[in-house]
């Protein structure tokens, strides 16, 4: 196997799932600058937008994201600064 490949810096990570609060622990090299408590330990945090515990094909219901609500809302927000 060629050296200097693979990361050396693998730690424990806390991965908060932001959308229901559930928060896991793995080892990743992933970089982040905020930290966690679980269970009385500190762990790096890395916050996530969705995860296992909230992604529609896990958990079987079905998770609608207004995509086009909000490009609308933005268009009105800022249809008063148009020329």
């Amino acid at each position: 196997m060629k050296a200097g490949t693979h990361p050396e810096n693998y730690r424990v990570v806390a991965f908060k799932d932001m959308s229901n609060e559930d928060v896991f622990l793995t080892k990743s090299t992933a970089d982040t600058n905020e930290t966690i408590d679980v269970d009385g330990t500190e762990y790096p945090l890395v916050k996530l937008e969705i995860s296992r515990t909230s992604h529609p094909f896990y958990t079987g219901k079905s998770k609608l994201v207004d995509t086009a609500g909000r490009i609308d809302k933005f268009k009105n927000k800022y249809a008063k600064f148009k020329k």
